[in-house]
């Protein structure tokens, strides 16, 4: 099967070349696609270097699966001209609230694979997939009515400029030099930010309404959520402070021996010092851990959870990747 990534160079694109290289999907040719200025450069994959084509002239009819890991606009201009001949997978944000277009996390509705209208297919926010992957099964079981979540977002969601932001900033600080904001609306270094993507006429940003859109669409229409969403001076990992609201009761054993059983998921809950995950630990990391599990005495059928993943690889590079592993585990295409 031939693959193509568009954004090959930048952080979503270079950490889909790495999951895939882990993974046991056979890639007769592998293409990577970028902008005019990235064209030519050279990236190893599998031991051989890869040069790099322009996204202007690239034929999709070469490839069977397209990533698209260059942003929105980028999906907006070229995803439904690939999809004429590819399957797309689109880590931006543009379809995903398309009603033809299925948003997936695998391990919670790989179901919606089987209604392809456009040939497109969204991968959810970075902090959505972490979240719905830890609430299926407890959803299943309980049946979740309310979410509040705040959630406490690395750099490397914004992209590489950014980070390379942090880096700098953080120098100037304990340089004692001025400090120069391009990415954030505010000093990112000691600091935080709460504020993620543009604000909406209701005072929420769209980050926040993405959690709550794409989490009714992925998990449950009736499931009522709401967001704070925070940017913190950490290089990778996204955290999450949720407390939900069962129509169910339930016990904390229950709720643990479900969430330790189910695909992507790793509890790490000791009552002790250190007994939690952070996001330093959940780099690099597959898992979507869950620490800090207890009941919230103050409603009814009240639980508290701290979510921790890699946002580059489980909200986006390896979400992705296991789109297209269930897509030819399903024969999607035949051999």
């Amino acid at each position: 099967m031939n693959i193509a990534i568009v954004g090959a160079t930048g952080n979503v694109g270079r950490k889909i070349l790495e999951v895939l290289e882990k993974k046991e999907i056979l890639i007769d040719k592998l293409y990577l696609v970028a902008s005019t200025k990235s064209e030519g450069k050279k990236i190893k994959f599998q031991g051989k270097e890869i040069e790099v084509c322009n996204l202007e002239d690239f034929d999709f009819s070469k490839v069977k699966i397209a990533f698209f890991a260059a942003g929105g606009k980028i999906s907006q201009k070229f995803a439904s001209k690939a999809a004429k001949y590819c399957l797309v997978i689109d880590n931006s944000s543009f379809f995903r609230m398309d009603p033809d277009v299925p948003l997936v996390v695998p391990q919670v509705n790989a179901d919606d694979l089987n209604n392809l209208k456009k040939n497109i297919i969204a991968n959810p926010n970075c902090s959505t997939a972490q979240l719905v992957i830890a609430l299926k099964p407890l959803h299943d079981l309980f049946i979740i009515r309310r979410i509040v979540v705040s959630t406490y977002q690395s750099v490397s969601g914004a992209g590489k400029a950014p980070m390379d932001e942090l880096f700098a900033q953080t120098q100037s600080v304990l340089d004692s030099k001025n400090i120069k904001s391009k990415n954030f609306t505010k000093q990112i270094a000691f600091n935080a930010i709460p504020h993620i993507d543009d604000f909406s006429d209701d005072g929420y940003t769209k980050e926040e309404l993405k959690m709550r859109n794409e989490t009714k669409k992925i998990l449950d229409n009736k499931i009522d959520l709401t967001a704070t969403c925070v940017r913190l001076p950490i290089s990778v990992s996204h955290s999450e402070s949720v407390n939900l609201q069962f129509e169910k009761s339930f016990s904390l054993k229950k709720v643990r021996d479900i969430l330790n059983n189910f695909e992507g998921c790793k509890v790490v809950d000791e009552r002790v010092d250190g007994g939690y995950t952070t996001p330093l630990e959940a780099e690099g990391k597959n898992e979507t851990f869950i620490s800090r599990i207890r009941e919230d005495k103050t409603i009814e059928n009240g639980l508290n959870l701290w979510i921790v993943s890699d946002n580059l690889l489980r909200g986006a590079a390896l979400n992705a990747v296991e789109i297209a592993e269930t897509l030819i585990k399903n024969n999607f295409y035949g051999k």
